[in-house]
């Protein structure tokens, strides 16, 4: 189907985000068109809001309006959990276990992608470490993810600070018997004792 242009563009647009293909970026067009004109106004103005004054904090890496974040600000620095993207300290958060602070790479290590350590924010963890007792690596479980994981802990280790890997496995609720090999391996070995 053919659309007009002014929607034909802001079909394009929506289809550049992640994980949105024509059909749905059709949708959203459609309900945005639709919806009162202060609804879209305020979609305006929440995007224009975001680009103009959300940034990577100074510290840590994490997004924030400030030029630290409110972790940063308000918690103590002996324990850094380091994570892939922003996005996962968010996911972290909704625990509300953890007390320390975290360290954004903004990437992590991936030769096929032509990704090096000096192209992601390592360097800038290794400067944080100073009084810190622990580093959380919790990078995902996939290749690139643990090699990233790998190499960091071989740089923080000779320093005589603790290096802990996030635990992997079954995920809670989940069937023994439809759990493949890969994660069954992990589970036995990042098992805990009782």
């Amino acid at each position: 189907m053919k659309y007009i242009e002014p929607l034909a563009r802001l079909i394009g647009q929506l289809t550049k985000l992640p994980s949105v293909g024509e059909k749905t970026a059709a949708r959203y067009a459609y309900a945005i068109l639709n919806a009162p004109d202060e609804d879209a106004e305020e979609l305006i103005a929440a995007i224009k809001d975001v680009k103009e004054n959300v940034h990577f904090c100074s510290v840590c890496g994490n997004y924030t309006e400030d030029d630290v974040c409110e972790i940063c600000k308000t918690r103590e620095p002996k324990v850094i959990c380091v994570v892939k993207e922003p996005r996962d300290i968010v996911a972290l958060e909704k625990i509300k276990d953890f007390k320390g602070v975290y360290h954004v790479l903004g990437g992590v290590i991936s030769p096929m992608e032509h990704v090096g350590p000096n192209d992601i924010r390592i360097k800038e963890l290794l400067a944080r470490l100073d009084g810190v007792e622990e580093v959380i690596l919790a990078t995902n479980p996939d290749v690139e993810g643990e090699a990233t994981a790998m190499y960091i802990a071989r740089l923080i280790k000779p320093l005589g600070i603790k290096v802990t890997r996030i635990a992997r496995g079954l995920p809670e609720g989940s069937v023994i018997e439809y759990a493949d090999e890969s994660t069954l391996s992990r589970a036995m070995s990042s098992r805990i004792t009782l």
